[in-house]
């Protein structure tokens, strides 16, 4: 079915070009001339809206119109998410991709580490690049699977254990210890001075079982990301050039980028609330619950102390 504005848009073309009349065009397209010469009556708040849909969905082209509605409703805005999809399917803003099949954990299985709190378990492993000069280069990538902060995304032509030790002194001193760290079977994560290193630092190793990565599924889902949202759409002439990059769109990704899996909180705000009382939605956003139940107990503070003076 073909919308008036698109027939409006035919009708136009067609007459400015000399091909015809504006009352033959419209009798072809089943269009009225006083549609056609109507003047569209929306409101320049409409229109400013629109406009600034269009534009972050331009700016975060990776994001689905679920996300782009909590950012809307963030500033502040009140909008359908059906009104987003609509605007964004109008410019052919949709985000198309294939979703992969994942593999399940069986009850037969052994229990995955599941992360309780913040620095409960870490996850770490490597991803790959070259820049625009064919040059290859290693990004080390460590998460919190509690809070899903990224504190490191730092790249190096390669990495030795010197190396990895290297970055988990820095962050340790900035984040504190782990107390788990999940990793694959690769070379870089069991060789000897890491373990040993680990142990004297009182970290516990948990590695996966070779060629599962599914139980790996944080640090896994946040590559996809990074390939999908950074990587794929930017072109590094040199590996300065990359660190900086890539020190941006991880600041990005902790304190700008909400998540779903969060109640639309980014990394940093859930790190600092905690989880909200009950899943949040686009309609709620996870940081006015914090805010709401802080003002409940808040209330509520009075005719406790009252009932403990009564007892």
């Amino acid at each position: 079915m073909v919308s008036v504005a698109a027939k409006k848009t035919v009708v136009r073309t067609l007459v400015e070009e000399g091909f015809a009349k504006v009352s033959e065009v419209c009798r072809a397209v089943s269009l009225s001339r006083s549609s056609f010469y109507a003047v569209c009556q929306r409101s320049s708040e409409s229109l400013h809206l629109e406009r600034k849909t269009v534009d972050l969905s331009k700016d975060h082209s990776r994001y689905g119109y679920r996300r782009i509605t909590a950012l809307l409703r963030r500033e502040g805005h009140q909008i359908n998410e059906k009104r987003v999809q609509a605007v964004r399917r109008k410019y052919g803003l949709q985000v198309r991709k294939k979703q992969r099949r994942t593999r399940r954990i069986r009850e037969n299985d052994s229990k995955r580490l599941s992360a309780n709190h913040r620095n409960h378990v870490w996850s770490w492993d490597f991803v790959h690049d070259q820049t625009d000069w064919g040059t290859n280069f290693r990004m080390l990538s460590v998460i919190d699977e509690h809070t899903r902060e990224c504190h490191s995304l730092r790249p190096r032509q390669s990495y030795r254990a010197e190396d990895v030790i290297e970055v988990l002194e820095e962050l340790i001193d900035e984040h504190g210890a782990p107390r788990f760290i999940r990793s694959d079977n690769g070379p870089e994560f069991i060789a000897y001075r890491i373990q040993d290193w680990l142990k004297e630092r009182g970290i516990k190793s948990h590695y996966i079982k070779p060629g599962s990565p599914w139980e790996q599924c944080y640090i896994e889902s946040f590559h996809d990301k990074l390939r999908d949202e950074f990587l794929n759409r930017e072109i590094f002439h040199s590996l300065a050039e990359a660190k900086i990059l890539l020190e941006g769109w991880r600041k990005e990704y902790n304190e700008i980028r909400i998540h779903s899996s969060l109640g639309y909180q980014t990394p940093s705000e859930f790190a600092t609330f905690g989880k909200p009382p009950f899943r949040a939605t686009p309609s709620i956003p996870a940081c006015q619950l914090h805010d709401d139940r802080k003002s409940v107990i808040a209330d509520d503070a009075p005719n406790s102390l009252l009932k403990n003076d009564l007892i």
